[in-house]
């Protein structure tokens, strides 16, 4: 899961935002919302799924985020506002469709930050040897060091921010210069042992590396020229992002580094066979610290999704609770926290795998992002070629969709239950 920057309430009126962000912070956020634990853990599991042939879904999913991150740009430079997709999808739609947008993403986090709790535990585990016992503990810590400090009011600045992308960028190379040497052709064949069905099924997987693109929305209000380095910055970190991934995963396959546990700790893995333990452990730690950093921001950013849909009537009351002396929104972090932790518990006891978890959370988001795309194509009318992005968006994330499998209908059930919710609603 990405790294995305929680958003505090604003209030121009008042003064309270500066527009500062140029285009070297702009791309520094961006890759910085999309570049996260994805690259420490897909690299291994798309191998694993698909063999060598899982470079052909790095790249087609490479292709398809240039038109849905231009379109949740340009809708980004129309509604610069804090809701992000759902603001779009509500313009477009009316309040009942951006609420739904808004559930997915509430559903979304609480199943998708235990994937980045397990797989920091994973990277300890490569790293430093660590038993079962241990590897829970990792786990917990990281539910428990993330919801503390949301309960406190703490969240990434824009500082530590670039402290996280910079780890990120550094571990990348570091492990990808260690790597290349040990690459051998024989790792590449055969290139489709899986079939090419399971290409497929690796980039629906993939989707994971890509969410993000709208993370950053919230912020064009504070962009000293959103018309011009919104779409700038985003190129350019496209461009940043497709690079690092696919060289991670070149890396992977070429040292075969994928396969059974170790699929969940690439990179560590590839340092061990190439630099030795140290360095296995020092790709450990910054793992886990990104882990950490991942989870806090998400889980900041959907306790106020829950504040935000309970504000507007679209939530129970008890989801927009806010704490009395600290003004964090507990309610939802509240129901978070304890989602979270049963989700955890599926995970430690066998119930549910990380590959389930991760396909939940993908489908929750590619809806969500079907939903922008509806909403470009609706909005975007008078710039031709945004409306020509829409729709390009809209048919690649829905090839896409088709990979889900089960998943796929976990979205039209969150709709069918909204729905049936609204029919009871007062004044519905």
């Amino acid at each position: 899961m990405p790294v995305v920057e929680s958003s505090a309430v604003t209030d121009r009126q008042a003064g309270r935002l500066k527009a500062t962000i140029g285009p070297v912070q702009a791309v520094s956020l961006y890759v910085g919302a999309v570049l996260g634990s994805g690259v420490l853990l897909m690299p291994g599991l798309a191998a694993k799924i698909a063999g060598p042939a899982s470079l052909l879904a790095w790249i087609f999913m490479s292709l398809i985020v240039i038109p849905l991150a231009l379109t949740m740009g340009l809708l980004s430079t129309r509604f610069p506002d804090a809701g992000g997709v759902s603001t779009f999808v509500r313009h477009a739609f009316g309040p009942d469709a951006g609420a739904i947008v808004g559930w997915l993403f509430l559903i979304s986090v609480p199943v998708g930050v235990p994937v980045v709790a397990v797989t920091a535990a994973a990277y300890a585990r490569t790293a430093f040897g660590l038993n079962s016992a241990g590897e829970i503990g990792i786990s917990a810590a990281v539910l428990g060091v993330v919801f503390t400090s949301n309960f406190l009011g703490m969240r990434l600045a824009s500082r530590v921010q670039v402290l996280v992308v910079s780890a990120i960028v550094g571990v990348i190379i570091f492990v990808v210069a260690g790597a290349m040497p040990g690459t051998t052709a024989a790792s590449f064949t055969p290139f489709a042992p899986h079939g090419w069905y399971a290409v497929g099924q690796a980039a629906a997987m993939l989707f994971w590396c890509f969410i993000g693109w709208e993370a950053v929305t919230h912020l064009a209000e504070e962009f000293v020229d959103p018309r011009r380095d919104l779409m700038r910055s985003i190129v350019l970190s496209i461009v940043v992002v497709s690079l690092l991934y696919f060289a991670v995963a070149l890396a992977t396959v070429g040292t075969s580094s994928y396969g059974g546990s170790g699929s969940y700790a690439s990179l560590a893995l590839m340092m061990q066979k190439q630099v030795g333990p140290v360095a296995g452990a020092t790709v450990g730690v910054t793992a886990f610290l990104i882990c950490v950093a991942v989870a806090n921001a998400y889980v900041g950013a959907a306790a106020r999704v829950a504040y935000s849909l309970a504000r507007e009537g679209a939530a129970p009351a008890f989801l927009g609770y806010l704490s009395p002396s600290r003004s964090t929104p507990v309610g939802g972090l509240g129901f978070i926290a304890v989602i979270a932790t049963l989700t955890l518990v599926l995970v430690t006891v066998g119930a549910v795998t990380l590959k389930e978890l991760i396909t939940i959370s993908n489908a929750a988001f590619m809806a969500i992002y079907i939903g922008g795309s509806l909403a470009g194509i609706r909005l975007l009318r008078d710039i031709r070629w945004g409306v020509l992005l829409a729709w390009i968006s809209l048919v690649a994330t829905l090839v896409v969709y088709v990979f889900l499998g089960w998943a796929a209908v976990i979205p039209l059930l969150v709709i069918l239950v909204w729905k049936i919710v609204s029919w009871f609603r007062p004044g519905t």
